[in-house]
């Protein structure tokens, strides 16, 4: 009623199939809701539509904090459902991860303003400010995810050498201090001991919720993910190291789903079952980031 300035009885009439939406309020539903125009008259053309939307983390405007909340309130009645499912190929740490650690986060944004931002000038790290509001969100993304039933991630082996790496690239160009740089490490390691408590035990400490740590013994070219609940299926590919491509398409959902659950063939389990694997990778992560 709002969006097309209609009375409740036009509208009802438009549900009910009595009257027909012009193509003008057509338009302006899919415009507003992000839903494709083939989804709304019902085309079946063979093709799978996906959508991004750019939120600015560091300056986001009001339009970007919904768009934010909109993500955030899909993922609220994970702590309902009894089967929901999420798995993650990642050659980078996900947000799933880096959100536990602000810093952490605060870097991921760092590091995408400095290889795709629209500004010639170098800006140092302790300049890149992230408000109060947005660790708030963040923070609630972070409780929503460790509710998920079953969550799957799985690694590429020089998934922390590749963040090493970034980190000493940037502090040898002056855009990260030494006290920064061993802030960083410090957090690193915290993350890295969560994730050997998590790999140990097979689920959140948190929330006592199911996980499961592969990692990859061939090279991920890029961070994918799915969702899957009785309520919500999403499918994702990030572009640019930040933003998501993603899809509401069903039958692309479960398309990823199954490549997804494939990449399992050339992963090793390391959560729970294998204690040498898991062990002799974390011992690795840690002499990889003690480098710093």
């Amino acid at each position: 009623m709002d969006l097309l300035c209609l009375e409740r009885e036009a509208v009802y009439r438009r549900l009910r199939k009595e009257v027909a939406f012009p193509f003008h309020e057509i338009v302006k539903l899919a415009a507003t809701w992000n839903i494709s125009l083939d989804e709304i008259i019902g085309i079946n053309v063979g093709a799978v539509s996906f959508m991004m939307k750019q939120i600015n983390y560091f300056d986001p405007s009001e339009d970007e904090f919904k768009e934010l909340k909109k993500r955030i309130d899909r993922l609220e009645h994970l702590k309902e459902s009894e089967n929901s499912e999420c798995m993650e190929v990642c050659n980078r740490l996900p947000r799933s991860l880096t959100t536990k650690f602000p810093i952490l986060f605060r870097f991921d944004n760092f590091r995408w303003a400095y290889q795709y931002g629209n500004t010639e000038e170098k800006t140092l790290f302790s300049h890149m400010i992230v408000s109060k509001r947005m660790y708030q969100k963040i923070s609630t993304y972070q409780e929503n995810i460790r509710n998920v039933s079953c969550m799957n991630y799985i690694w590429d082996s020089m998934i922390f050498d590749y963040l090493v790496r970034d980190i000493l690239y940037f502090h040898s160009i002056l855009l990260i201090t030494d006290k920064e740089k061993t802030l960083l490490k410090q957090k690193i390691l915290a993350l890295i001991d969560y994730l050997a408590d998590v790999a140990s035990k097979g689920y959140f400490p948190e929330t006592k919720k199911k996980v499961n740590i592969y990692v990859s013994k061939i090279h991920i070219d890029t961070n994918y993910s799915y969702f899957y609940t009785d309520e919500l299926k999403i499918c994702r590919v990030y572009a640019f190291d930040k933003y998501d491509l993603y899809s509401f398409d069903t039958g692309m959902v479960d398309n990823f789903r199954t490549w997804m659950r494939l990449k399992k063939r050339t992963s090793i389990l390391i959560s729970e079952t294998d204690e040498k694997s898991r062990l002799d990778f974390f011992t690795k992560q840690r002499e990889l980031v003690n480098r710093l």
